[in-house]
């Protein structure tokens, strides 16, 4: 991503933290997103994003050791995601975010790099 910024810097490790912990805190519940979740998987699936997150944003490179390369598309293939699942997961997110009251310009950086990953995995239409 061009113009990066240095977010696990910016924002520490427990933030980045705090936000994968709220967006898994809504997750369960909501009609769209917590069906495509294997039953029992969902504190597994928090600690991958997180992990994922930290790895992305400049922090220890955690994921990589433990799962290797992200492939993100690859992973993702078996669940049907389309513009609402994207919209869906976007939404919590960013909730998620706002809750954490990160700075305007943070906000808007973790906005575009989390919507242009949503968009990426797409892979049904609707």
């Amino acid at each position: 991503m061009a113009d990066e910024l240095p977010i696990h810097d910016l924002l520490g490790e427990p933030k980045l933290t705090a936000i994968v912990a709220g967006f898994y805190a809504r997750v369960p519940a909501d009609p769209i997103l917590g069906p495509m979740y294997p039953e029992g998987d969902f504190e597994a699936a928090e600690q991958r994003l997180r992990s994922f997150v930290i790895y992305r944003f400049g922090g220890p490179p955690t994921y990589l050791q433990e799962r290797g390369h992200p492939r993100l598309r690859i992973r993702h293939h078996p669940f049907r995601l389309d513009r609402a699942a994207r919209d869906r997961w976007m939404q919590l997110m960013m909730a998620s975010i706002d809750e954490q009251q990160i700075a305007p310009e943070h906000r808007e950086y973790l906005e575009r790099f989390f919507g242009d990953i949503a968009t990426f995995l797409i892979n049904t239409p609707g």
